[in-house]
């Protein structure tokens, strides 16, 4: 079945290849990595094999190193995995791993920009083991709320239509029922909102540039920013988004996702019929046949 495309994959690699030249801005991946590694420690089993897959850098394979017998690091770009002991040059939509051949599948800030997320969660199910673990961190669909918000408005008022320019990132509800989708069991999806505060709108761009999030969608834009639309775009930024010292504020939304593959150890829900003690007595409340009214 085919599926739209809808990042640019290719130009993707070039700008993540492009900010890991650079400085790169890691603040963010680095919060993801620390949070991961406590929700892992959570869990109280060992993994002997993990893939960490796409992550833009080696924070989470820094923080798992003592808690996995090996991960391997996953990425289309061999620059970003050069020099680890284990590494596979692959893309995220198209994993060379076999059926049922690792324990622990992780990801941070990756899987976002995947054109065919539901192709790609079947993907890692498959590969993980009976009971297997898949912990992931996506940027989710409020992220640059306030960013998004300041172009439409100047790029209506200033050029009489608006461009897309910010990626329509995943939402918590729909990633829930991707990973039942997907084959997962015991699918659990939460999500953590970062609030950045930035000298100006400028600021705020550059740090996306150098985390390689700039526009990848394959229906951006391709004429330049005009300068009028874009100092309109500051204008409004700091005037809705701003704090009392001038400071502005910048959303960025994590959604974490995390499902098992079915094993028969996992808890099961109870067949239908089969409660051996009645809700009104567990609530300690009377019960109320249905079509019948309460007193008053």
């Amino acid at each position: 079945m085919s599926h739209p495309v809808i990042f640019d994959r290719r130009l993707l690699r070039v700008r993540r290849a492009r900010a890991a030249a650079l400085d790169p801005a890691i603040f963010l991946i680095e919060r993801v990595a620390d949070d991961l590694a406590v929700r892992l420690s959570a869990v109280l089993r060992t993994f002997d094999l993990a893939v960490d897959i796409g992550t833009p850098n080696d924070a989470v394979r820094r923080r798992l190193a003592d808690r996995v017998g090996a991960i391997v690091a996953v990425n289309p770009i061999a620059d970003h995995i050069a020099g680890e002991r284990l590494a596979v040059v692959a893309d995220e939509e198209t994993l060379p791993f076999r059926d049922g051949s690792i324990d622990l599948a992780v990801s941070a800030l990756a899987l976002q920009f995947v054109n065919d997320l539901p192709g790609t969660l079947i993907q890692i199910r498959r590969a993980l083991k009976p009971d297997g673990l898949l912990l992931a961190a996506m940027v989710g669909g409020e992220s640059l709320a306030e960013l998004r918000a300041a172009f439409a408005a100047a790029e209506a008022e200033v050029e009489g239509g608006i461009s897309p320019r910010v990626a329509p990132f995943a939402d918590l509800r729909d990633l829930g029922a991707l990973l039942q989708r997907a084959g997962f069991a015991l699918p659990v999806t939460d999500v953590d909102r970062v609030i950045v505060r930035y000298a100006s709108p400028l600021a705020l761009m550059h740090d996306l540039r150098r985390m390689g999030a700039g526009n990848v969608l394959t229906a951006r834009r391709r004429a330049p920013l005009r300068r009028a639309t874009l100092r309109r775009v500051f204008e409004i930024y700091a005037e809705r988004f701003a704090d009392v010292d001038g400071r502005i504020r910048a959303t960025f939304e994590i959604v974490w996702l995390s499902g098992w593959t079915p094993h028969q150890s996992q808890q099961q829900p109870l067949a239908p019929g089969s409660a051996k003690t009645r809700l009104a007595d567990a609530l300690r409340t009377q019960e109320i046949p249905a079509g019948e009214k309460t007193g008053r």
